[in-house]
This record gives C-alpha cells, sequence and structure tokens, in this order.
C-alpha cells in the first residue's frame, strides 16, 4: 500500500535558517489538459502561524472539488500575498506548453506585493527570474506554500472552465475541466475540436488531421 506524505513547511523553514524571509509557493494547474488555459499561482505565507484548516491542506490533485473550494478562502486570508498568472490556449499551441507554464508562473510572481526573495516551484525552475529559487519534484506534495498553490491554481481555472462551459455547451467542460477523460474524447470524436481547444495536443491534432 502507497503511503503518501502530507506537505510541511520544511523546505521554507530550511530558506528561512539562510535567511530567506518572503519565500513564494508556486504551481500550476492545467498543463496536461485539451482545452483551456494554464493557470499558475504564487503563494507567500506568514511563517509559524496555525490554524486549523492547515491539516487538511494537501496537493490539489488529492483534494476533492468541495475541500479545494473550502480551503482556497482560507489560504487567500492567510496569505502574505497571492498572485495568478494565466497563458491561454493559443500562446500555448504558438509556443509550447513549457514556455506558456513558465510564462504564466512569473506572471504570478509578478503580482506579488511584497515580492519574494526565494521561491519554491513544483517540478521546474524559472532561469529568466533573477531570484534565488529550488525547484522540487512533487512539490505540491512536500512544501506547504506549492500545495497552497496548487489550490489557488486549481479552483481559479476550475472555475474559468465552468464559465466557459456555458460558451461549449456540448463538450462538458464542467465536469472533465478539458482533461482527456472518455467523456471529452468521445465528445471531440462526435463534434470535433472548439474554439479553446489546444490544437497542438494529441487527440485534437490527430483529428484535425
Amino acid at each position: 500500500m502507497e503511503i503518501r506524505c502530507m506537505p510541511t513547511f520544511a523546505e521554507e523553514e530550511r530558506l528561512a535558517a539562510q535567511g530567506y524571509r518572503l519565500i513564494a509557493g508556486i504551481d500550476e494547474a492545467g498543463r496536461g489538459a485539451l482545452a483551456g488555459p494554464v493557470v499558475a499561482a504564487a503563494v507567500i505565507l506568514p511563517r509559524r502561524f496555525k490554524a486549523r484548516w492547515l491539516k487538511e491542506v494537501n496537493d490539489s490533485k488529492r483534494l476533492t472539488p468541495q475541500k479545494r473550494e473550502y480551503l482556497f478562502p482560507f489560504i487567500q486570508e492567510a496569505a502574505v500575498a497571492t498572485g495568478v498568472g494565466i497563458t491561454s490556449h493559443q500562446f500555448i499551441d504558438e509556443r509550447n506548453i513549457v514556455i506558456a507554464t513558465r510564462l504564466a508562473m512569473k506572471q504570478a510572481i509578478e503580482q506579488l506585493s511584497p515580492s519574494p526573495d526565494s521561491l519554491l516551484i513544483d517540478f521546474m525552475r524559472l532561469p529568466e527570474i533573477g531570484i534565488h529559487q529550488r525547484g522540487i519534484v512533487n512539490g505540491d506534495g512536500l512544501s506547504f506554500s506549492i500545495a497552497c498553490a496548487s489550490v489557488i491554481a486549481k479552483v481559479t481555472r476550475d472555475q474559468m472552465m465552468i464559465e466557459l462551459d456555458d460558451d461549449y455547451p456540448s463538450y462538458g467542460l464542467c465536469r472533465h475541466k478539458g482533461y482527456g477523460t472518455r467523456e471529452h474524447i468521445d465528445c471531440l470524436r462526435r463534434l470535433g475540436p472548439c474554439p479553446i481547444h489546444r490544437r497542438s495536443f494529441r487527440p485534437v491534432c490527430e483529428m484535425l488531421a
């Protein structure tokens, strides 16, 4: 049986011991989706604060939609600063998903006030940003700041996809949020891609061919 660890403040405390005070956790949502934007969030949390909801925070993929929506306002209220960055499906197709994800993360960081002096990033690094940083594999399950950023990014993007469902009601976006579920693939086969589908992603590009 797989044992999953809960995120902690260990990474943040290591950086604090080195003199960093404003540490931002960064994560994205929608990188693997077939439709819609990629959304990144940056969150700076205060040091050593206590709240009942802390024990419920985890990588957003391990939480139910109801739990993410419950945590969202608590994280925003507790945070020293939060930022959100969004890059469109058009940009993803024009440049690629990695560049689009990095741009969304850069936008989220630039929205932070006060600005961070160190970054903890899930999986990636941002060499174009001149701030001390560390990319952590599975960071959203290890670092509390990254896990909180993953919740902010996921809830923000999910709400966007629910709103887009009003424009494209035949695709079930409100249920699968643009990810490649069986329902979504079936809709693509029947209807073809709609304007917000990523033309550079399989199976969308294969269907267009």
